[in-house]
């Protein structure tokens, strides 16, 4: 099982604590009003070990030590300022770590507890402290940080203080724009669909066949198909709002009538209902988009790019009114981000085959023939593609890469920023270490 792993990294420490406390347990340090465990030390340190595979040493428990001690010198001001984590925030994430699990688990709740050795419930109590200073931590550092900026004069120091010699030698690179529409069903496909889903409906609820197995059989929804349909538990929010809004007007078992969305035809049972969770397995029924419903979408494209360029509509509008909202650049005037770096420029090594050779003897400004567009859903949409600029492959300089640059420099910033402001809050706070347990040469100065 694949998962297993990540999901073992997210709930080790939680394991280990709830396990252990009862035993060997006790306070080896004070922060403020903070405390560190020894379990927390210790199964953090254990974890370590694994991680990076070397041997056990009091240097680096010394370092899991000092970590877990910013931690709560961290904790302990988000609390002198007033930083707050409310109840629904905290359930909230609690909900998102538990349903990740289930979900990967088929919503099997005996088999969660088989396999962690305790309840979803024992595991988000478990979990609920550590949650809870996780947010106030990560809280209060982007309090601290929204107040960094970085101005034009400190971005070019940044930069000339890198040695000539050590300039990174950029990659050629690009960004790019995309307006992507799906192929409309026309209507002869869309009542095949219609009649099919009506018919699996009637087999189950007048002929007693199997949800499950039909669901295998014929549903068109590859990530819950081969499980029965089953789609895990969910809480409100997860599903598209025609398909939410059915789904929480069924009664335990009930299988509704067939709903569309723009997935296609679904009908739904309720499996499960726990306040505002709900597990239900669906079967989803697509319309076939036929090659003249394929032909009618690129030539719509083709049409739209001559507008595009005749000037009667800018591409930003354009994206706007025709582009699918299910792609993110929808939201960023159809402009591309890469999934790698989180930033709109692309080398072209990382851009997909039919992207690059689409653009390969483009000029910046140019829009490309509709491209096929392979959808995650398994689905072939279609796009055109803008291109917004092209760099050679160079020596970083201002010129030409100030955007990257800026960002670099405010990183760094926040860094040195951060980095200060904890090694202050470490010498305003009172901190004791049990010395029976661990001495840390490192940690002396700040130790009351």
């Amino acid at each position: 099982m694949k998962w297993h792993f990540l999901y073992m990294m997210l709930f080790q420490a939680a394991l280990i604590l709830g396990q252990d406390r009862l035993v060997i347990d006790k306070v080896i340090a004070k922060v403020g009003s903070e405390t560190v465990l020894l379990s927390d030390v210790e199964a953090q340190y254990a974890y370590s070990v694994q991680q990076q595979r070397t041997a056990p040493s009091k240097a680096l428990k010394c370092q899991v030590l000092q970590s877990l001690i910013g931690q709560k010198v961290i904790v302990h001001h988000a609390k002198l300022d007033s930083v707050e984590v409310t109840a629904e925030e905290l359930e909230n994430q609690l909900d998102l770590r538990i349903d990740a699990v289930l979900r990967q688990m088929n919503g099997d709740e005996a088999f969660f507890r088989e396999y962690y050795g305790m309840t979803t419930k024992e595991m988000r109590e478990n979990l609920r402290e550590d949650m809870r200073q996780q947010i106030l931590s990560q809280r209060m550092q982007s309090k601290l940080l929204e107040e960094v900026v970085i101005t034009p004069k400190e971005v070019k120091a940044f930069f000339n203080a890198i040695p000539p010699d050590s300039l990174p030698y950029l990659n050629a690179e690009v960004e790019v724009a995309e307006i992507v529409i799906k192929p409309k069903v026309n209507e002869e496909e869309r009542i095949k669909a219609l009649e099919k889903i009506i018919d699996i409906r009637k087999r189950i609820v007048d002929d007693g066949e199997d949800f499950a197995a039909l669901a295998q059989k014929f549903s068109d929804d590859p990530g819950s198909g081969g499980r029965g349909g089953d789609l895990g538990f969910a809480s409100r929010g997860t599903f598209v709002t025609d398909f939410e809004a059915a789904a929480y007007s069924l009664e335990k078992n009930e299988i509704s009538d067939p709903i569309e969305t723009e997935f296609g035809f679904h009908i739904i049972q309720m499996l499960e209902r726990r306040g505002n969770r709900i597990r239900l397995r669906h079967i989803l029924i697509k319309p076939d988009i036929t090659d003249i419903d394929k032909a009618l979408a690129k030539q719509s494209l083709d049409t739209l790019k001559a507008q595009i360029e005749k000037g009667d509509i800018t591409f930003s509008e354009a994206v706007k009114k025709y582009s699918i909202e299910d792609v993110p650049s929808y939201h960023n005037n159809g402009i591309m981000q890469n999934p790698n770096t989180g930033k709109t420029f692309f080398q072209t090594s990382e851009l997909s085959p039919e992207v690059y050779f689409a653009i390969e003897e483009m000029e910046v400004g140019d829009i490309s023939d509709p491209l096929e567009y392979p959808f995650p859903s398994g689905e072939t949409y279609y796009r055109i593609i803008k291109l917004l600029s092209k760099t050679k492959p160079h020596r970083a300089n201002l010129e030409e890469d100030y955007t990257k640059i800026l960002q670099y420099a405010k990183e760094s910033k926040k860094n040195v920023y951060f980095a200060s402001w904890l090694e202050e809050k470490f010498k305003d706070t009172f901190i004791k270490i049990d010395e029976d347990y661990l001495v840390c040469p490192d940690l002396d100065e700040y130790i009351n």
